[in-house]
């Protein structure tokens, strides 16, 4: 087995203004993809599959993976928003990509064992990885899969609102179900979600995804079933910004019962970068995090 990374990097930035992906946060010129990578090769993973915009392929070689290719096998997949059943469909003005499920499938072609895959511009931590791969390893199949989740109240932004997937599990602390749940913000020290127009209080620890899934290659043909019957219907409802997005897939298939997902639980804390004012905050992480020794002062020398 090669366990794999996926790392999903071909989202806009609209909300941070930029290539916030490959954006740095390190003293050595870092990004939080750096770390990502870093914690995934110390834990055994053998490959990384990068899904991004084919246009974004020289910035990420030049700033990222000229550096890691001698610690781990590299492939691109591109996310091309033609890469859809029928490309007539695709409206005039469009460039957002078609979402997290879109960008999962754009790797069909570059995986053929267990993988992991997560995003590019946030920060899960050592513990996530490790925990991952032991499933991998010893209990996933191809209807037995897993996720790694975190308490909602410590994945909020203090510049503005951001999206999660809320999770509810069951007995055997496997996901019963899972909905992405958008305008989500922080009012001091509670959780508010927009319903109908009007804020409501959540609970500070409710359980949500940050899309750091451990899958088998089964995932793929589950997925494309579900995209190919809705994004017709999704482009007709919302034509320019229609997403389809890995959790509520995973929440169709859970209730299909076409899988089944294990919520572990990190010891590490999330952070990321939703808004540009989020950077400062990580920037004193990740150099905290060196100077307590959890990172080399240079992680590719």
């Amino acid at each position: 087995m090669k366990p794999t990374l996926a790392i999903l990097a071909a989202g806009m930035g609209s909300r941070y203004g930029g290539l916030k992906q490959i954006d740095t946060v390190g003293n050595n010129g870092e990004s939080i993809i750096d770390f990502t990578i870093y914690d995934a090769i110390q834990s055994g993973f053998k490959k990384l599959v990068l899904i991004i915009r084919k246009e974004h392929e020289e910035a990420f070689e030049e700033h990222l993976v000229k550096k890691i290719r001698p610690f781990i096998e590299v492939e691109y997949a591109y996310q091309d928003l033609k890469d859809i059943p029928d490309p007539s469909i695709i409206p005039e003005g469009r460039e957002k990509p078609w979402g997290t499920s879109h960008a999962l499938l754009a790797c069909r072609n570059h995986i053929n064992d267990p993988f992991v895959i997560c995003n590019a511009d946030d920060y899960y931590g050592k513990d996530a990885f490790k925990k991952v791969l032991a499933f991998l390893e010893n209990d996933i199949n191809d209807k037995n899969f897993c996720m790694v989740g975190y308490k909602i109240f410590n994945t909020l932004s203090d510049h503005g609102t951001v999206t999660r997937g809320f999770c509810r599990t069951d007995e055997n602390n496997c996901l019963a179900d899972i909905k992405e749940v958008m305008n989500i913000r922080k009012n001091n020290d509670q959780t508010e979600i927009e319903v109908n127009g009007e804020y409501q209080v959540v609970d500070n620890d409710t359980p949500v995804s940050m899309n750091f899934w451990g899958f088998t290659p089964a995932i793929f043909d589950k997925v494309e079933k579900i995209f190919n019957n809705e994004i017709a219907d999704g482009v007709k409802v919302n034509p320019l910004k229609y997403e389809a997005l890995l959790p509520n897939y995973v929440g169709e298939l859970i209730k299909e019962n076409e899988c089944n997902v294990h919520v572990l639980t990190s010891n590490d804390s999330w952070f990321g970068v939703t808004y540009r004012e989020d950077k400062p905050t990580v920037v004193a992480k990740f150099e905290k995090f060196k100077e307590d020794g959890l990172y080399p002062q240079d992680l590719w020398h």
